[in-house]
């Protein structure tokens, strides 16, 4: 299998690297590219080209704009290479028949209801980024490429910028942090993300009629909790490891999404449903808690 990966100096590329190694040959681009290959999702003239020339087995697109905020102010952008860049990769896929991953985001539901999101619920993104990714989403499905879209939901790793890394830094150097206590979702590790790619990959590899495979699927750890709960827990495990802190996990405040405005609304309801991803690729999603401990080993 020859893999070409883009995005892989990202939380999730980077896990990507690893996961996706022992599957056959792979291609791993940043930004940057190199050895004449592109990787710069606003180049769409060279990301063709690549992929003409690496004639990979599969795509796995692992970049993306996920600056939620400042898309507001930047929505072509965030629409080039949220929507366009996976449109054409998808239909270069087509041409070439090879297949697709590509990764979306909660945020295309408008976070209504107290009940998990199934794949075909009605979208309805709230802000400019959630748009972007479901215009993605859109061109892919109309590329008739062989396409796997995970949908998935507040992403963490020990590399990168992300809520638990955010918090840790926040309790180190404050004496307060109150934090939204009303967004409900399930905190995802990228090593999970990335480990479960590579298993839905091997198992479209192993069966004969795998085009059936091809879809959208929700991809997040199992259980749920709100911003507000996940931080607390980040900082009780952060404590019991010995990492200094000024506020400890009792001592966080709780409150409202109108108590911390942002240009970019935020869905209250993240939570995503895990039947089809764990029925069709024989799967149990681990609840969200055991990916923290591995995230602060490895800042440890």
């Amino acid at each position: 299998m020859r893999i070409l990966l883009l995005g892989k100096n990202g939380q999730v590329g980077w896990e990507l690297q690893r996961a996706l190694a022992p599957l056959g040959e792979l291609i791993a681009l940043d930004r940057r590219g190199g050895d004449g290959l592109c990787g710069d999702l606003t180049d769409l003239a060279g990301l063709a080209a690549t992929v003409r020339t690496v004639k990979p087995d599969v795509i796995v697109n692992a970049a993306a704009y996920t600056a939620v905020d400042r898309a507001e102010s930047e929505q072509s952008l965030a629409n080039l290479i949220n929507s366009e860049a996976p449109g054409l990769l998808a239909r270069e896929a087509s041409a070439i028949g090879a297949w697709f991953v590509h990764y979306s985001t909660d945020y295309v539901f408008d976070g209504s209801g107290q009940g998990r999101w199934e794949e075909d619920a009605d979208t309805n993104p709230l802000s400019a980024y959630g748009r972007s990714k479901l215009e993605g989403e859109r061109a892919i499905q109309a590329s008739a490429s062989r396409a796997v879209i995970l949908r998935t939901s507040w992403v963490y790793a020990a590399r990168g910028n992300n809520f638990a890394k955010t918090m840790l830094r926040l309790a180190r150097e404050r004496t307060e942090l109150n934090v939204v206590a009303d967004q409900v979702g399930a905190p995802t590790g990228a090593e999970l993300i990335a480990d479960v790619t590579a298993h839905i990959l091997q198992h479209i590899a192993c069966t004969a009629d795998s085009a059936k495979l091809a879809g959208v699927y929700h991809l997040s750890a199992a259980g749920e909790t709100s911003w507000y709960g996940f931080a607390q827990y980040v900082l009780a495990q952060a404590s019991r490891q010995g990492i200094p802190l000024q506020v400890n996990a009792e001592e966080v405040g709780a409150i409202n999404t109108e108590d911390y405005p942002l240009p970019a609304p935020r869905p209250r309801n993240s939570r995503l449903a895990l039947n089809k991803l764990e029925s069709t690729f024989a799967l149990k999603m681990p609840f969200w808690q055991q990916g923290v401990q591995r995230m602060l080993d490895e800042i440890q």
